[in-house]
């Protein structure tokens, strides 16, 4: 992979310049790991000059000669090293840059040498599920994520909020393919059942299953806007939204309180299904309380950095409590069958102004795998943030959680194609697009689902 190292203009040799020190960020640089050394490429319009003993590839473009470099830098046995820290400068003429190093770098000279491998370090990836005594089916989809973790992407879509896979359907329409997960989602399981999505008739479910698809449940956990309101079974009176509601996530560990009736009332629904799942041998990746430090991490704090859904409104520590009442809760109901993910903000996206959220990560023993969400991303800007997450949860698989068009952007801002998103190093588990507006086009679709990187659904095999 070459990275451009200049602009437009070329840029002429000249005797003892004064350098104009620029930095690139992550995005513009390309690394690999290959044993104990660091592989940097880069081209520049003027050759370069390093420190050390580089390699030379010259690459003609138009008039100009472009030089490609390959520099390796050996970490010393016991150095305390901080990736964040070590950077390598090339100068070219009268322009000099410098690359932050990638955290992948950080390996000892005297290891055998392997070779170049953009795969996750899948050495330290927990072989285990969280849940004790997981059935045989949890078992062994776990296992079949493992083995294609680093060597190829899951394909997988949101249905469209209810309990169906008719988005399925229609890219199968679109493309020739199915992607091989579909997720479902509880937003609506308060309403009565058979009054509007009856979640106990599990054909919808049952019937993605039997034609080799992985299942995925997700919850908006929706809550009355008071304790006085009831919820209409058009979608009325529920919301996910602190702003919207009284209801205090704090007072679910409050017995007999309106809060911790609901919170039980709707797990038990919930989990109702989810047996009925596990009963028909049916395993299924769960994601719930997603996204839940929303803004609260922005460095400078506002009336709006807040977050976005009442699971994280009242702080990490009631969030975590939250994520472990759920899943003991569910244990206690005899729930073998999930694998749990946890959603991160991962700085929300920008470091500058975000603080990490792990204050929020309800801890290896509660999570299988960590999962971020992205819309309008680029391929480098998904490849910084999988590394950052990889980096910080090392002994748990990566996964795009959901992803799609940015529609709130003006114009809306597409997502990168899975193909590039590969190619930039961002080895995800699976990706996921949202519905409406959010859903990419059918040529994005195609592009993904012919990628030999990309598993469909008629190419799970577990």
């Amino acid at each position: 992979m070459l990275v451009s190292c200049g602009g437009d203009d070329p840029i002429a040799p000249q005797e003892d310049p004064a350098p104009t020190t620029l930095t690139l960020s992550q995005e513009s640089a390309s690394f690999g790991v290959q044993g104990s050394e660091l592989t940097l490429t880069v081209t520049a319009p003027s050759r370069p000059s390093v420190t050390g003993a580089p390699s030379w590839v010259t690459v003609m473009d138009g008039t100009y000669n472009h030089y490609s470099i390959t520099y390796t830098l050996k970490v010393a046995e016991n150095t305390s090293y901080d990736p964040r820290t070590a950077s390598l400068t090339i100068s070219a003429g009268n322009l000099t840059k410098t690359f932050n190093v990638s955290q992948d770098a950080a390996q000892k000279p005297e290891e055998p040498e392997e070779k170049p491998d953009d795969k996750p370090q899948e050495i330290d990836i927990s072989k285990t599920l969280v849940t004790e005594n997981a059935t045989n089916e949890a078992n062994a989809l776990y296992g079949y994520l493992l083995s294609q973790y680093g060597k190829k992407i899951i394909s997988s879509i949101m249905a469209d909020v209810n309990w169906n896979h008719r988005e399925a359907d229609k890219v199968n329409s679109a493309t020739g393919k199915y992607p091989a997960m579909n997720c479902y989602d509880f937003i609506h399981i308060y309403v009565p059942e058979n009054n509007w999505i009856n979640y106990s008739d599990l054909k919808p479910v049952t019937e993605w299953a039997e034609a080799g698809g992985i299942v995925s449940l997700m919850w908006h956990f929706n809550v009355p806007k008071s304790a006085s309101v009831s919820p209409g079974t058009d979608g009325s009176g529920v919301t996910c939204t602190p702003s919207e509601t009284t209801f205090k996530a704090q007072n679910v560990f409050t017995k007999d309180s309106w809060e911790n009736k609901w919170f039980y009332d709707q797990m038990d629904k919930v989990a109702a299904v989810i047996l009925g799942l596990q009963e028909k041998g049916i395993a299924a990746i769960w994601r719930p309380f997603h996204e839940a430090a929303g803004n609260s991490t922005y460095k400078q704090q506002a009336s709006w950095t807040k977050s976005w859904f009442w699971w994280g409104y009242d702080g990490a520590d009631v969030y975590k409590n939250l994520w472990v009442a759920m899943f003991d809760y569910f244990a206690s109901k005899g729930i073998r069958n999930l694998i749990w993910v946890w959603t991160t903000q991962n700085y929300n996206g920008d470091s500058s102004k975000y603080n990490q959220d792990k204050a929020w990560y309800p801890g290896d023993a509660y999570v299988d795998i960590v999962a971020r969400d992205l819309y309008g991303s680029t391929a480098s800007a998904n490849a910084t943030e999988f590394k950052e997450i990889q980096a910080t949860y090392p002994t748990k698989m990566v996964t795009l959680g959901e992803c799609g068009t940015d529609s709130g952007a003006n114009p809306p801002k597409a997502f990168a194609t899975i193909p590039s998103v590969w190619s930039a190093g961002a080895k995800w588990s699976w990706f996921m697009p949202w519905y409406g507006s959010n859903m990419p086009d059918t040529s994005w679709w195609s592009a993904a689902l012919s990628n030999s990187n990309v598993i469909t659904r008629s190419d799970v095999k577990y």
